[in-house]
């Protein structure tokens, strides 16, 4: 009986790893094999092993925005809501976390102000997509709103330097920001808390590390495979029918305006985590998070990395962001703009899809493993 046990041990553990690539893989993803997961397990490990030989500082920028451009690309590549709000969810978290964090700066506080931000910036995107999706609003209606939204934010925003503007000890200061955010040390006070920002460690003597840098690393892969299962289950294959035809999907029966809702709040909540971690690490948020030049940049990289692709969003946000701050001045902006401009012209699928279809042959991306629990691809004919 003991060798039976032992011999089905393996099945066991093959099955459940079975199981968890049934729930990431499908027609809705790139990356659906082995080969797949062996280079992002390669690029994780790559990742990890950055500060050993470079800054991590500046590249821990780049996996906070990265978050952002996920936010997007669940909400306009997946049910096809092109938005322009979502440094508005970013800022209302980011400027959140600081309030909540100047007026209780200790650990427990700080904990709480994250939480708090990200639950903020969710239902204010509830709120603006309730009104939106059941007032009857769609298509480029809905991104003429949000974009709007985003300059009244700003507009607001840029005149709070007055005294009459404080929320406790914390003022929201106008265009000089709001300095002074305690720095990131989760966890409960006098129990067990960790200082996640300017607190460089060294790993057994070799080189020098920042906490922050693997907290947005971890954040960001598990926030990929989170939206990976996300989009690959029967609620995701609704969201990409919505996207492909809304009315044909209503005809099914399906609530169209909730799923949108529900989608337009996740990615709410998502961007309003990376407004969070944005403002944690650079212990300072300005207006400039709702100004109309931010806002066109999770568009830019969604469009280039491939609206339909979750990892074409978190390519294109670190290539593009580490090209742009390489770049001085307003050029970039209008290198941004050009770039924009060719790849919808000539690559509307953007780089990831079309890579990905160069090298499967044109095959539409299913699971290559035969489980009862994988999803299955509905053709729309």
């Amino acid at each position: 009986m003991a060798t039976e046990s032992k011999r089905g041990a393996p099945d066991a553990d093959r099955s459940l790893a079975t199981r968890v690539r049934g729930r990431l893989e499908g027609p809705n993803t790139v990356g659906n094999s082995r080969g797949f997961w062996a280079g992002f397990a390669v690029a994780v490990l790559a990742l990890a092993a950055l500060p050993a030989f470079a800054s991590g500082a500046q590249f821990s920028l780049f996996l906070v925005l990265a978050l952002l451009g996920l936010s997007l690309s669940a909400v306009w590549g997946y049910s096809g809501v092109l938005s322009f709000g979502q440094v508005v969810f970013f800022g209302v978290g980011g400027y959140t976390f600081g309030v909540v964090s100047i007026n209780f700066p200790d650990p427990t506080g700080i904990t709480v102000a994250a939480v708090v931000g990200v639950a903020l910036g969710a239902v204010v995107a509830a709120l603006l997509g309730y009104f939106m999706f059941y007032g009857g609003v769609r298509d480029v209606y809905v991104t003429i709103i949000t974009l709007v939204a985003t300059m009244v934010m700003h507009t607001f925003m840029a005149q709070t330097a007055g005294s009459e503007w404080t929320i406790g000890e914390a003022p929201l200061g106008g265009f000089n920001g709001m300095p002074g955010i305690p720095l990131l040390e989760l966890g409960i006070s006098g129990v067990a808390s960790f200082q996640f920002v300017f607190n460089e460690l060294s790993f057994l003597g070799l080189f020098a590390f920042d906490p922050f840098y693997y907290l947005a690393l971890a954040v960001l892969v598990a926030t990929y495979l989170g939206l990976r299962a996300l989009v690959n289950s029967d609620f995701g294959r609704v969201m990409v029918a919505v996207r492909e035809d809304q009315d044909r999907t209503q005809m099914f029966g399906y609530d169209v305006e909730r799923v949108k809702l529900l989608t337009f709040t996740l990615g709410g909540a998502l961007a309003a985590l990376s407004g969070v971690l944005y403002a944690a690490r650079n212990v300072y948020i300005d207006p400039q998070v709702f100004a109309l030049w931010f806002a066109t940049l999770p568009v830019i990289w969604v469009s280039v990395g491939g609206r339909k692709s979750l990892l074409g969003a978190v390519i294109a946000t670190i290539g593009i962001e580490y090209f742009r701050l390489s770049i001085e001045g307003e050029m970039a902006l209008v290198v941004l703009g050009a770039l924009l401009l060719v790849f919808i012209l000539a690559l509307p699928g953007g780089i990831v899809p079309w890579v990905s279809d160069r090298l499967s042959g044109g095959a539409v991306p299913v699971s290559e493993i035969d489980d009862a629990d994988a999803p299955r691809e509905v053709t729309d004919s």
